[in-house]
């Protein structure tokens, strides 16, 4: 699953929240960034004057715009940004906030894949509302990252709406918007991405393939290989092969 990171600013385009995402991809936390515009954090020696105009212009316009630049990491490293900007509208149709959503674009094979930085999702996320399902969002992937709470092969829709005190179908709708997939592929992500850390650590050495992914949530031994093989384009032995033979090269380099 992609990183996506969301940056909401007030009407004068000052941060005031940023998720995990951002964290991962920027370095930068909700404490480096907070009360500051995210051109003055982000911006360096070789973004786009040009991208910058279109962006103030895009601001000022208060209609939701797609955007490429290069920003920059905390560590100082450049990175190509894609990005898609919100202007949020209360309602009397005054400007309140900025929402951004944003990707490292060297990360991202298939934008379309990802509905967040698709023009027309205008009518969900450029509204109040569009910020509580980023927020909720925000709390299901610190949930899954923090809780593992994927590991439980009789995760439910219902099981997590509890957790999270919300109902059935705010979360699946929230889950299909910002995630772009359902709630079973949704949660399978994190378990392929567990089996891969397992593969990784040579844990296959000590029990089957379907013995790892049973530990990380699986319950059914065909759907966790076509869900592995649809996730990296491997079968769990290839892909484990594939881990043996780069490993053999650098410890021969």
């Amino acid at each position: 699953m992609y990183e996506i990171a969301v940056i909401l600013t007030d009407s004068n385009r000052k941060i005031l929240w940023v998720n995990r995402d951002f964290e991962c991809i920027t370095g930068y936390d909700l404490g480096d960034v907070i009360g500051k515009t995210p051109g003055s954090v982000l911006q360096g020696p070789r973004t786009e004057p040009d991208a910058v105009a279109r962006i103030r212009e895009g601001l000022a316009r208060e209609e939701p715009f797609k955007e490429t630049l290069i920003n920059y990491r905390k560590n100082g490293e450049a990175y190509e940004c894609r990005l898609v900007i919100h202007p949020i509208h209360n309602s009397k149709k005054e400007l309140v906030n900025y929402l951004a959503f944003e990707v490292d674009g060297s990360k991202v094979k298939n934008e379309n894949r990802l509905s967040l930085l698709n023009l027309k999702n205008r009518y969900r996320t450029s509204s109040l509302r569009g910020i509580d399902e980023v927020h909720l969002f925000d709390r299901i992937k610190r949930t899954m990252v923090e809780d593992k709470i994927f590991l439980d092969p009789d995760l439910t829709l219902r099981k997590l709406s509890i957790r999270l005190d919300t109902n059935t179908k705010y979360l699946s709708q929230v889950i299909n918007h910002h995630g772009g997939c359902n709630f079973l592929s949704f949660i399978n992500s994190y378990r392929i991405e567990e089996v891969k850390k397992r593969l990784m650590a040579g844990e296959f050495y000590q029990q089957t393939f379907f013995g790892i992914a049973q530990h990380c949530g699986f319950k059914n031994k065909s759907t966790f290989y076509k869900v592995f093989r649809d996730g990296t384009g491997l079968t769990p032995k290839a892909y484990a092969d594939q881990l043996m033979a780069e490993s053999k090269v650098r410890r021969e380099e």
